[in-house]
């Protein structure tokens, strides 16, 4: 099992969070973008810096996973393919994609896209907060425990 991280827009308190499990329980933590992103010294951690452009940390992403990954991304397009490669994908705040979410999400996103582009002001995420960090450290630690066994 590896954990990929979706780093450009990951928080830096769900980066720290991530660096500890991948000590803790031994497993590669890759963080994939298109800017060297910090990361502490460690065997368990490491960076891949890819070219600018329009999906192509995503498609890295999903062109390294197998079926035992999981990748941590707010993407919802991006969590769709890992799915389909048969691999997990968790959100910053805990949410976990499933084949019975990930259409839902999808077509969700596509209509608040749709409302943004014809001028609603649609707002944004809201404030990442501790319940939100509490509950990605909470999945996190339970996938951990069912797929590291």
């Amino acid at each position: 099992m590896r954990l990929w991280v979706d780093a450009d827009a990951c928080p830096n308190v769900i980066k720290t969070i991530l660096f500890r499990a991948a000590e803790r329980v031994e497993i590669p933590c890759i963080l994939v973008a298109n800017q060297a992103i910090a990361i502490p010294p460690s065997k368990w951690i490491e960076r891949r810096v890819v070219s600018s452009g329009f999906d192509v940390a995503d498609n890295y992403i999903v062109d390294n996973i197998d079926t035992q990954d999981l990748v941590i991304t707010a993407d919802i397009p991006l969590a769709s393919d890992v799915i389909d490669k048969g691999a997990l994908a968790i959100n910053p705040r805990g949410e976990l994609y499933t084949k019975e979410n990930i259409k839902q999400r999808l077509s969700m996103r596509d209509f608040m896209d749709q409302m943004r582009s014809s001028g609603v002001q649609t707002g944004g995420p809201a404030t990442f907060n501790q319940q939100d960090r509490m509950a990605f450290a909470n999945t996190l630690d339970k996938l951990l425990a069912q797929r590291v066994r």
